[in-house]
């Protein structure tokens, strides 16, 4: 496939946080606390999100455990899972939707309460997340607590919140 640069008047505005694979939750929690100062946010067995110390995103770092390294061709190993990257408003997020798939490269989307997220792949099979933050200003302490996944219905979320509310940093 060919794709071509060229100039747009949306696009990506910063990466907003990474997803590790790691052998030990627990210990890369404690690593990440410890060593960096990142704070936990949400913790479930197996699985970890952590702000870092001066940052006012949602979370910086997510941590899922899958045990030890898989051999080729297994289930998911120890390394990078994801990155994501945020977009300012809900009508720039329904056109990357719109530009993912007529790629084939969306794999699926996720309503977080608090983001709205398209998951993707790259040529090479790498997955990435491009997603909308709702204003800080704007969630409520039951959004945050809220750690349920629903299905993105991106038209419902633009009706709720309008196409052009600038998201959260």
């Amino acid at each position: 496939m060919n794709y071509l640069y060229r100039e747009v008047s949306m696009g990506i505005r910063r990466l907003n946080h990474a997803v590790l694979y790691v052998s030990d939750a627990q210990q890369s929690v404690a690593f990440y606390r410890d060593v960096l100062g990142f704070r936990v946010i949400h913790q479930r067995p197996g699985m970890a999100f952590l702000r870092a110390a001066d940052s006012d995103n949602d979370h910086d770092l997510g941590l899922f455990q899958v045990g030890t390294p898989a051999p080729a061709g297994g289930p998911p190993r120890v390394g990078l899972y994801h990155l994501a990257w945020s977009v300012q408003t809900l009508t720039e997020l329904a056109e990357f939707e719109r530009k993912l798939v007529a790629a084939g490269a969306l794999v699926g989307s996720s309503d977080h309460t608090v983001s709205k997220s398209l998951y993707g792949k790259d040529p090479d099979g790498l997955e990435f997340e491009v997603s909308w933050f709702v204003p800080r200003e704007r969630v409520t302490p039951e959004m945050e607590e809220d750690l349920a996944i629903r299905q993105l219905d991106i038209e419902a979320e633009i009706r709720r919140w309008g196409g052009e509310l600038v998201g959260a940093l």
